[in-house]
């Protein structure tokens, strides 16, 4: 097939991205097809309308990628593409919406406040959110993703310098209550069939999986399946599917969870278009289910190309 990989964009993963698409590059290649790399910019409508492209795998990481633009974009061209479609993309792009839709089925998910960051942070916000949530407090950007902007706060100054960095991606800032217990994350395929992959744990080098542990060598473990008891395993694999068909997810999805010491998962988001770089989680898990990383690839674009086809009908294309 002809294909055109998308990744850079704007966003502030945009080397995460490039790294992505680099990496999707080389495996779509592999498998025989004839790809172009195509990086997000002013001109790339015109170099997808004229492309006569079969398939747009979308390694977009962030907004202008990940949150819905791209996707409705590809609809308009009447591309297929792989991943989720526009709503759901948006959907899970936005933690604060996205956990309230989670909350509504049931799943759990620590408590949380939205905040608008305007101009600078007033200090009964500070104590408010502290007296509310305790301490160590999360504090992130409700529109962003790789931990960018993130803060676990251990005391009110560091709450409030939180909010003043988290405001500096997102005018909405998430701050929530921090979830103790052990960090995985359960990548989730549909393609179309559902498929949950294993449980993996994530081990930190840094003291919060960070930017810097997620993408630098040797700064961070994976441990699959996680070190938790079966139960609270099928506990978390189940709530991963749980929320990527509630939020209306397609081909691929990475969930990621804390588990309590009592077994009990607690949702912290979903990502739609996660890392696939040669450190990142999703294809790790892949591998773990004996999905190699061009087999994963291969179908993404597979599914992406009969969603399309069965969309817009017989004959259309």
């Amino acid at each position: 097939m002809k294909l055109a990989v998308l990744r850079g964009g704007k966003s502030a993963e945009r080397d995460v991205s490039l790294r992505s698409g680099e990496q999707v590059a080389k495996a779509l290649r592999g498998r025989g097809h004839d790809v172009t790399p195509v990086d997000l910019d002013a001109g790339t409508w015109d170099v997808l309308r004229d492309g006569t492209f079969d398939c747009v795998f979308n390694a977009l990481h962030g907004r202008m990628g990940e949150d819905g633009t791209v996707q409705g974009m590809l609809e308009l061209l009447g591309l297929a593409y792989t991943g989720s479609g526009v709503l759901a993309s948006a959907l899970c792009m936005d933690k604060s919406r996205a956990a309230k839709v989670m909350q509504g089925v049931g799943l759990h998910v620590p408590e949380f406040e939205e905040l608008e960051i305007k101009e600078g942070v007033a200090a009964d916000v500070v104590e408010r959110v502290v007296a509310r949530f305790g301490l160590p407090l999360v504090v992130k950007p409700v529109r962003e993703g790789s931990t960018i902007g993130l803060t676990i706060a251990k005391d009110a100054d560091a709450v409030a310098s939180g909010l003043v960095l988290a405001g500096r991606y997102d005018r909405r800032v998430l701050v929530q209550r921090f979830a103790t217990g052990t960090e995985v994350t359960i990548g989730v395929l549909a393609t179309p069939d559902l498929q949950v992959l294993p449980t993996l744990e994530i081990v930190s080098e840094n003291p919060v999986y960070d930017y810097d542990a997620k993408y630098t060598a040797g700064k961070s473990h994976h441990i699959i399946p996680a070190r938790i008891p079966e139960a609270a395993r099928a506990a978390a694999s189940d709530a991963a599917a749980r929320a990527f068909i509630e939020l209306g997810c397609s081909g691929m999805a990475r969930v990621d969870i804390i588990v309590d010491p009592e077994g009990t998962p607690w949702m912290l988001e979903v990502n739609t278009v996660p890392g696939l770089t040669e450190l990142s989680l999703l294809p790790d898990a892949a591998r773990a289910a004996g999905i190699a990383f061009d087999e994963l690839c291969q179908r993404l674009v597979d599914h992406a190309v009969g969603r399309h086809r069965r969309h817009v009908g017989p004959g259309a294309l």
